[in-house]
């Protein structure tokens, strides 16, 4: 484990930042646009400049709502988009990417993710993900959602080796990744990106939880988010479409959990004895 401000490398030698922006569910509910609007914005200006999204989200309407919010500030936003598995083909992946860049009103995505894998051959995925990068319309990519063995087939196929980063369910209660998945990437010099990382806030309420926040002055969901950054090599992605939340989990950054903390969160939340299945939402 390491400091929780500091930030991840991407396999190309650029720096990311380690917490960033999730967009899931947000454009869902239109009477909250305008504080979800705020509160990426906030984001921006407390330096969680890296913005998640996918074509999946609210069916595009979430990247709309994204490219509003980053209108006039892209080039301070690391962006990360996802195509979905039925579209990736080596022709579909580049027709997706055009469509996200139009609702998002950009010229380029910085990383593109397949985002999980489906039906379709990886070849076809890294073709066309190479197709976009000679176009200039993203800079990197990387997946979502796969496992060692997705990952061990995908460093088989041509160009399969450039992948960037794999985004995955990560958590105290998701804690499955760290017996095989986050040593391979360590291994390999890829970083992890993760999604819900306060399980939703589903597991905010636990006693243990709360009683390390009361040690620092900090919330549940404080701790859950600095347990994650404390893990070298991952990012993490806390969605939320309100100010006050985007300032606290900003704050998260600056906690730094030791042996104590440590030692009761994995006696209330155990880490995997054995491999399990990649958990996914």
């Amino acid at each position: 484990m390491t400091s929780t401000s500091r930030p991840v490398t991407l396999p190309s030698g650029e720096a990311i930042p380690a917490m960033g922006q999730g967009t899931w569910h947000l454009a869902e509910r239109p009477a909250r646009r305008s504080d979800e609007i705020a509160a990426l914005r906030l984001g921006l200006d407390l330096g969680l400049t890296l913005v998640d999204t996918a074509e999946m989200y609210a069916d595009g309407a979430t990247e709309v709502l994204v490219g509003e919010a980053i209108a006039g500030r892209r080039d301070e936003v690391f962006l990360v988009d996802k195509v979905l598995p039925h579209h990736a083909t080596r022709t579909g992946t580049v027709r997706a990417c055009q469509a996200s860049l139009a609702r998002l009103a950009v010229d380029h995505i910085d990383l593109y993710l397949l985002h999980w894998r489906g039906q379709v051959a990886l070849a076809e995925t890294v073709a066309g993900f190479a197709d976009l990068q000679a176009a200039g319309l993203i800079r990197y990519w990387g997946v979502s959602n796969l496992d060692v063995d997705d990952l061990i087939d995908l460093a088989a196929v041509p160009g399969g080796d450039q992948a960037q980063t794999d985004q995955v369910l990560f958590n105290l209660v998701r804690r499955g990744a760290e017996y095989a998945l986050l040593p391979w990437l360590s291994a390999h010099g890829i970083p992890a990106m993760a999604y819900s990382p306060i399980e939703q806030g589903r597991l905010l309420r636990h006693p243990v939880l709360t009683e390390v926040a009361q040690r620092h002055s900090a919330t549940a969901a404080q701790i859950a988010l600095a347990w994650v950054l404390a893990h070298d090599g991952v990012s993490a992605i806390p969605r939320t479409g309100r100010p006050e939340h985007v300032r606290a989990n900003a704050e998260a950054r600056g906690i730094g959990l030791g042996r104590d903390d440590l030692y009761l969160l994995d006696q209330a939340f155990p880490p995997p004895v054995q491999p399990r299945r990649l958990e996914a939402l």
